[in-house]
C-alpha cells in the first residue's frame, strides 16, 4: 500500500507540471512571440507554411522548453541529495520552479501584465 500512496503523490505532482507546462505554452505567454518569429524561418525550410501548425509548434515548443528548464534545479538537487529516483520533494521543487517560470503567463491571462 506504500507504494500506491507514494505513486499517487508523485502522479498529482506530474499533472501539476504538465499542466503548467501547457500554461506557459499557450498563446498569453509573454514569450509566445518571440517563439513564434524565432521557429517562423525554420519551419519554412522544413516545409510546414501553415500558419496553424506554426502556431501549435511554438505552443508545444514553449511548454516542452519550459518543462525541461524548470526540471533543473530539481535535477541538481537529486545529484546533490544523492537520490537515485524522483521522489515527491525533488518534484515539488520542480512544480515550484515551473510555477516560477508561469507566472508572467498567469499575469497575462488574468489581465494584471
Amino acid at each position: 500500500m506504500d507504494d500506491r500512496e507514494r505513486a499517487l503523490k508523485q502522479d498529482g505532482y506530474l499533472l501539476g507540471i504538465a499542466t503548467l507546462g501547457l500554461v506557459n505554452g499557450m498563446h498569453f505567454s509573454p514569450l509566445y512571440d518571440g517563439a513564434f518569429v524565432l521557429l517562423r524561418p525554420i519551419l519554412a525550410t522544413l516545409f510546414i507554411t501553415s500558419p496553424v501548425v506554426q502556431f501549435y509548434l511554438s505552443s508545444l515548443l514553449l511548454a516542452v522548453g519550459s518543462v525541461l528548464l524548470a526540471g533543473i534545479p530539481a535535477a541538481i538537487f537529486e545529484r546533490a541529495t544523492g537520490r537515485k529516483e524522483s521522489d515527491p520533494t525533488s518534484l515539488a521543487i520542480w512544480l515550484a520552479c515551473i510555477g516560477a517560470l508561469a507566472l508572467p503567463a498567469f499575469g497575462r491571462l488574468f489581465g494584471v501584465i
